[in-house]
């Protein structure tokens, strides 16, 4: 195994260093990759991944971690999301497609999608684990959910098997 890339980080007037994440390290070497070849399109995309975690880093003035990073992607994939429906709607299809391909590209840094079943057998441990009896409890068991199924689930969804299970 490889050690991962380091950079220098200026904390209280003395130069530390402080290692990237792997997945920043990941993305990085992608968009190096993609300069080398030529994919405008696909080189594009990932300037717009590294300007969000650029700019949210900025906002908080925090380094992220992989587990952040995979916060600002779910966002980006959301947004897009919902951008296809707005030009399906508007019978855009030359936009559909395009943001259909960003998707596409996002989702390659997302880990592997948890399956119903495993996500039903997450719910169940977790509704077990806190004791949870009704609908009020949903906070409870979305918060355990949340910490392990976080960028491997969409979590609207469930959050509404959760609701469904509780009686809600």
């Amino acid at each position: 195994m490889r050690p991962l890339p380091r950079r220098r980080v200026l904390i209280d007037n003395a130069l530390d260093v402080a290692p990237l994440s792997d997945l920043k390290g990941r993305i990085t070497a992608d968009m190096k990759a993609a300069m080398r070849s030529g994919e405008k399109e696909r080189l594009s995309v990932i300037r717009m991944i590294t300007a969000a975690i650029k700019q949210r880093e900025v906002d908080e003035r925090i380094t992220l971690d992989d587990a952040q990073v995979l916060g600002v992607l779910e966002k980006m994939i959301k947004q897009r999301k919902e951008s296809v429906v707005q030009f399906q709607a508007g019978n855009r299809l030359d936009l559909v497609d395009k943001e259909t391909g960003e998707i596409t590209l996002l989702q390659g840094y997302m880990p592997s999608q948890l399956s119903d079943v495993e996500i039903d057998a997450l719910i169940g441990d977790a509704i077990a684990s806190t004791g949870a009896a009704s609908i009020k409890d949903m906070g409870k068991v979305m918060g355990i959910i949340k910490g392990k199924a976080q960028g491997r689930a969409d979590m609207a969804a469930v959050g509404a098997k959760i609701k469904a299970k509780l009686g809600g």
